[in-house]
């Protein structure tokens, strides 16, 4: 059998050449009985297990550095850059860039880079946005941040389009189904990425409570807290420069270690004969193709819920409930307990979706949430009550794992042949929430914007239960095609 046929015979979805030079290949089975390369190396060597569970735990180590760093400094930018708001902006900046870049970028960037060098470049370009942070000003930190959004979209398509390729052939190593394996590696990647959210806040915490930083109590605080009854000036009492600048330099070091993971031991994957005739403006004609189907668009309102909530998490909930209470050094402390529940549940609810579906666990994610923000639109904080700070935190974590880790693999499930396209779509959207949440944050009362987290978190709960009737009808039909080939071959008609 020839190379082209052997080629055609790939049972595994499609994926793009990481070596640059132009050249395309498909995961292949039958490659690997012979002993040859199985379509996602770059060199003699064979992927079994241990070199995919190699470069999973290398991916995910990347993720934990550049996060710790990242998601630790954006829990605090409404804190320690509140002078007019410039650390809110500065957020707000970051994901309406993403919102082109979701459309613009990931294709071509994985197409010119490959995903290796998609990965390392993108990284880099978060470093930048720390190191800016140590003159914060709005000349330095809004076009950075705009940087930060270009390489947010390629950054996390090509993570996402990775994982999901090895987790295949993970699967089709260990002969389990491929909806196992890729929700088990993404649960395994986000127990990681949200461990990140406790590293991370636990440095600042240990390194902010020199500065003892407590609120003045002059300010309203809670559902009430209100920027425009304040003159938009709303709680604003940053650490002393010092302190900040012990804090970036740990964080920079962090961003820089992944970048150099990356780098050095990440394995380049080899993709598709599908790409090769393809330019850059048909790739990014894919994405938007994509939205033609009436999954993706039953999936947006969820998408953008999963961008709301993560907003109003780390720039509402930390400064109008902890930080406007207690002051920004609990800050850190409260976002540890939201990471270590997020990461532990993210970890489970991969492992469990394989017995319970992904449906309970939807259903458990809307039910806490709704739970949650029903609390906090009535609930008034004072500083003896910051038990309740930690409690809501480490809910709301439980929660956002199932969002983080079943919406990326539901992607990834409902568009195998089309990840990069549906990645692009899922950060287009997911950016969205982010983009709206932090623009409206320094105009809107807290009261209002947990309005708009309860109806858009009502509408997407909703579309994906009728993505999943719809996906159980598609797969009653198979089921009776299977059992009738006759009137799949048009006879019998008149039976029905």
């Amino acid at each position: 059998m020839d190379e082209d046929q052997k080629i055609e015979q790939s049972t595994l979805p499609a994926r793009e050449n990481e070596n640059g030079d132009g050249q395309v290949e498909t995961l292949n089975i039958d490659e690997k009985k012979n002993g040859a390369r199985s379509g996602i190396s770059n060199d003699s060597a064979d992927w079994g297990t241990r070199r995919v569970l190699k470069n999973l735990l290398i991916i995910c180590m990347a993720f934990l550095f550049l996060f710790t760093a990242f998601q630790a400094l954006s829990n605090l930018q409404s804190s320690i850059n509140c002078d007019a708001g410039l650390g809110l902006a500065s957020l707000s900046t970051i994901y309406a860039t993403l919102v082109v870049s979701a459309i613009l970028v990931p294709s071509v960037a994985i197409r010119l880079l490959g995903m290796k060098w998609t990965l390392s470049v993108t990284m880099l370009c978060y470093s930048v946005y720390i190191a800016a942070n140590f003159y914060p000003d709005w000349g330095t930190l809004i076009p950075t941040s705009a940087l930060v959004g270009l390489a947010a979209a390629p950054l996390w398509a090509s993570k996402s389009t990775y994982v999901t390729t090895i987790a295949q052939r993970y699967a089709e190593l260990t002969r389990n189904t491929n909806n196992a394996i890729v929700n088990r590696f993404f649960g395994i990647f986000f127990l990681f990425f949200q461990t990140s959210q406790v590293l991370g806040n636990l440095i600042s915490s240990l390194v902010l409570r020199q500065e003892g930083t407590e609120s003045s109590g002059d300010f309203v605080c809670g559902s009430n807290d209100c920027p425009v009854t304040s003159n938009g000036s709303g709680y604003c009492d940053p650490p002393e420069k010092t302190v900040t600048y012990t804090l970036l330099g740990i964080y920079l070091g962090s961003g820089l270690a992944a970048v150099l993971l990356v780098s050095i031991f990440l394995d380049k994957l080899k993709t598709s004969r599908r790409t090769q005739t393809e330019n850059p403006c048909q790739l990014v004609m894919a994405t938007l193709r994509l939205l033609k189907d009436h999954r993706m668009l039953l999936l947006i309102p969820l998408t953008i819920y999963s961008g709301l909530e993560q907003a109003f998490i780390t720039g509402d909930f930390t400064r109008s409930y902890v930080t406007c209470t207690v002051g920004v050094g609990w800050v850190g402390y409260v976002m540890i307990c939201y990471g270590l529940t997020d990461a532990a549940c993210s970890f489970v609810s991969g492992r469990l979706v394989k017995h319970m579906g992904r449906i309970p666990l939807f259903t458990f994610g809307a039910l806490v949430h709704m739970a949650l923000i029903l609390t906090l639109l009535f609930w008034v904080p004072t500083k003896d009550q910051l038990a309740v700070c930690f409690v809501i935190a480490a809910c709301w974590g439980a929660a956002d794992a199932v969002w983080q880790t079943q919406i990326n693999a539901l992607y990834g499930v409902l568009f195998p042949d089309k990840q990069e396209a549906g990645f692009s779509n899922y950060r287009l959207w997911e950016s969205l929430g982010f983009t709206v949440s932090f623009a409206y944050s320094n105009f809107l009362c807290v009261w209002v914007k947990l309005a708009v987290l309860a109806t858009v978190l009502v509408f997407g709960i909703g579309f994906y239960y009728i993505i999943e009737m719809k996906v159980h009808m598609h797969k009653q039909c198979d089921k009776d095609r299977r059992r009738f080939p006759v009137a799949e071959a048009g006879l019998g008609r008149d039976l029905t």
